[in-house]
């Protein structure tokens, strides 16, 4: 299974969490954070790197599902 990743660069403060949590998948572009890659493996650090985004600018979807950010 792989999920999409994507960062909304209008809500992303560039705190790094991301990039420091999984730095093969994200990476600090300026004041803000993109995905190294759209698809990824299904895995539950990327679920972490978006439940852990303070402005919640990281989606991560599943055949068009929301699965991250965690509720």
């Amino acid at each position: 299974m792989s999920w999409n990743v994507e960062v909304d660069p209008g809500a992303c403060i560039g705190s790094g969490m991301c990039a420091a949590l999984m730095p093969e998948l994200f990476s600090l572009d300026g004041a803000v954070a993109r995905p190294l890659t759209e698809r990824v493996d299904a895995d539950e650090t990327v679920l972490d790197a978006a439940d852990s985004c303070p402005a919640m600018a990281i989606t991560v979807t599943a055949d068009g599902a929301v699965v991250g950010p965690r509720p």
